[in-house]
């Protein structure tokens, strides 16, 4: 079929326009609202169960008809970037990964956002005794020239720990399993942590603190045996981090999305899924326009 150039002319507006409109979504789908944005919270999540298989994890607003966000294969140790999200109440459910989402889910727990708050939903525990704890984050700045750091205890090698910086002070003291730690306020730097278990071997990590900067230092299960650690950035500067980035030092295994290098499917990097929707979306939109235009060409034939 031949297309007039009027037509044609009609055609390439509308892919224009749908490209600058795809760019558009696109970025609004990879950026975040900025910390403190009016209406505004920030919701992240964790996989922190030793001996549980990935899940598939679902979070939808509590209250309304929205599909909800699908985070497929998530696995131990994962943490993704914060997701910034309108203030209100937000169920999690988690299901094994690749169950229907008709089904029953494994845990589900729900989360008040309030505005500037930053939150942690992590399912905890052996998977016998699992459950979804929701953990405030203190984002709020430290001290001028210092920095905060907390610790998650996610190890079931090492039920008890202490964390203290060699030669230093100590950070944490007899910290259970399943557990997290206050964020205490430290002197940045370099700093090489050692950690104690009950009968077990000490662990030692290289760690680099930043002024101005709030960390969270995770404690898991190694996958060769023994535990090893991850530092993630939950803020700097009062203000959060979406892409969840981590220091080099402590779990150079890993991306800055939380994954595992040797498990990429269990970490996607989160906004690009829905950058992905919207590009489907916009990809329809446009055939919709495509067609409703050589319709309108063809009834001129009649």
């Amino acid at each position: 079929m031949r297309i007039s150039r009027p037509l044609a002319r009609q055609l390439r507006r509308t892919l224009a326009f749908g490209s600058v409109t795809l760019l558009g979504l696109g970025l609004s789908a990879l950026a975040a609202a900025p910390a403190g944005a009016a209406g505004v919270g920030y919701v992240r999540l964790a996989h922190l169960s030793p001996d549980t298989p990935a899940v598939d994890v679902y979070l939808a607003a509590a209250t309304g008809s929205a599909e909800p966000r699908v985070f497929p294969a998530v696995g131990y140790g994962v943490v993704s970037g914060y997701l910034s999200l309108p203030v209100g109440r937000y169920a999690v459910a988690m299901r094994q990964a690749g169950a229907p989402a008709s089904s029953k889910p494994v845990l589900t727990a729900e989360v008040a956002v309030t505005a500037g708050d930053a939150y942690t939903v992590a399912g905890v525990g052996r998977y016998a005794d699992l459950g979804l704890r929701v953990l405030d984050d203190d984002i709020s700045a430290p001290a001028a020239g210092r920095a905060k750091v907390r610790v998650v205890q996610a190890s079931v090698r090492a039920p008890v720990i202490d964390v203290a910086a060699a030669d230093g002070p100590t950070i944490a003291d007899a910290v259970p399993f399943a557990t997290t730690t206050p964020y205490s306020q430290v002197e940045p730097g370099s700093w090489k942590l050692r950690l104690n278990s009950t009968g077990g071997t000490p662990t030692t990590a290289d760690v680099r603190l930043a002024a101005g900067t709030v960390y969270s230092l995770l404690v898991l299960d190694a996958e060769q045996g023994g535990l090893t650690t991850e530092l993630r950035i939950d803020a700097r500067g009062g203000e959060v981090v979406p892409a969840g980035g981590v220091d080099t030092g402590a779990g150079g295994a890993r991306n800055a999305v939380g994954t595992r290098a040797s498990d990429e499917p269990a970490g996607r990097d989160y906004p690009l899924v829905a950058a992905a929707v919207a590009a489907g979306t916009l990809l329809a939109v446009l055939t919709a326009a495509v067609v409703l235009l050589v319709r309108r060409r063809a009834r001129r034939t009649w």
